[in-house]
């Protein structure tokens, strides 16, 4: 078996796991949430409308700060739709396995052991964008 059939393999085996499988029956629920949609919708209209309003010459401060608060209660309210509440708690457990299975195979690729690769959360931010690498 070659390298990419085995990542082919990975990639089936990521499928069957469970957190896998929670975060796509949390993403269906979201998806099929008409009001958590809407309130994603009125988000993007706000911050269509920021980015809008501050691409002005004549910009008011006063209207991007009303905006601005317009925008921020509806993303309070998107957090505190239940559905989205799940979809974020299933993707986090999801991407703590992803970032662990990221990690061995960096590692792995780095010439570290196979067997004893494994994720450091102590040398991780949480940040791809600052990393030096895992491990």
């Amino acid at each position: 078996m070659d390298i990419i059939e085995m990542t082919r393999d990975l990639g089936r085996a990521l499928q069957q796991e469970e957190s896998f499988k929670k975060l796509m029956d949390a993403q269906k629920k979201a998806d099929a949430d008409i009001d958590l949609q809407r309130l994603i919708g009125e988000f993007n209209l706000k911050r269509m409308a920021i980015n809008n309003e501050a691409s002005k010459e004549d910009r008011s401060d006063e209207k991007l700060k009303e905006l601005n608060a317009e925008m921020r209660h509806v993303y309070a309210d998107i957090m505190k739709n239940e559905n989205m509440t799940a979809y974020n708690e299933a993707k986090n457990e999801f991407d703590a396995i992803m970032q662990r299975v990221t990690a061995i195979i960096t590692q792995c690729a780095e010439g570290a052991d196979p067997e004893t690769a494994d994720y450091s959360q102590s040398s991780c931010s949480g940040s791809c964008s600052t990393c030096g690498g895992c491990g």
